[in-house]
């Protein structure tokens, strides 16, 4: 199958985008894992399919595949590269759209400036709803990892996450903590595992790593959910310039039953065809 794509990205949280308006797209998870391989294939962290909507509400779907191959539920970098991807390509003239997720509809806005602003939509404390197994609804939470335990804040932004105040991002245990994070038995849907070091009240450092596709130069999921761990501990006060090794995101949030609205850059790199 010869496929025409695009590659982009928000802040280093690199995406291939495909068109399923122009070609009949239906990949496996082997497809899906080379397309996202640096060596065989293009490379990216995600896979992001560009599909007519189902929904009479909205103007397009949004599927979000992980290198592995897995598809999951939510991807706000790729989301600010969606809308660009759309009105570039020739598929819409709104600056503001409605796309559907699995998880729900966002709105993503091209604003005057360049940058893409997205409603992320209200984000989920409950850990039932999340899904993190506790026997408690308590903010911060015990999680037990190897031969020691951490604090996290557990938020779902759509796709789950585990929120851990740090020191300095800089030596994080990411790359050892991460993936067990990840793969915790009190997360049934896997998690992603962000690292949050508070520089002052609405500024903070961040590092994730994801499910499906390890750490990422950026995460905008992760930054709206380490916002709103923040903000629900009383540390951070909206909106928070969030740090990536990608970038800057800002984030802004009201409290509990508000959206979370998200703004940062989306970037075009090359166009290209591939056969897999």
């Amino acid at each position: 199958m010869k496929l025409t794509f695009v590659k982009m990205h928000g802040l280093g949280n690199d995406f291939v985008v495909l068109d399923g308006f122009r070609q009949s797209i239906a990949l496996t998870p082997a497809q899906l894992r080379l397309l996202a391989d640096r060596h065989f294939g293009v490379g990216c962290d995600q896979i992001l399919l560009v599909e007519e909507a189902r929904q009479p509400d909205v103007d397009f779907r949004y599927r979000i595949f992980n290198a592995d191959g897995s598809e999951v539920e939510q991807c706000g970098n790729g989301a600010r590269c969606f809308v660009r991807f759309v009105h570039e390509q020739g598929l819409s003239a709104k600056r503001e759209i409605r796309v559907e997720t699995l998880c729900g509809v966002i709105v993503p806005r091209l604003e005057d400036d360049g940058t893409v602003s997205v409603d992320m939509g209200v984000p989920v404390l409950a850990p039932a709803r999340i899904p993190f197994l506790s026997a408690s609804d308590d903010l911060v939470q015990t999680l037990r990892i190897a031969d020691h335990e951490i604090a996290i804040t557990a938020v779902g932004m759509g796709n789950p996450h585990a929120v851990q105040l740090v020191d300095d991002v800089a030596t994080a245990a990411v790359e050892h903590e991460g993936p067990l994070i990840e793969r915790h038995p009190c997360f049934p849907q896997r998690v992603n595992a962000g690292f949050m070091q508070v520089v002052d009240r609405q500024a903070i450092r961040l590092r994730v790593f994801e499910r499906g596709a390890g750490e990422t130069l950026a995460c905008g999921t992760g930054a709206c959910a380490a916002v709103v761990a923040g903000i629900s501990r009383g540390l951070l006060d909206s909106p928070v310039r969030v740090e990536t090794r990608g970038g800057m995101l800002s984030i802004a949030w009201n409290g509990l039953g508000t959206p979370v609205l998200m703004t940062g850059p989306a970037v075009t790199v090359f166009k290209g065809e591939i056969e897999v």
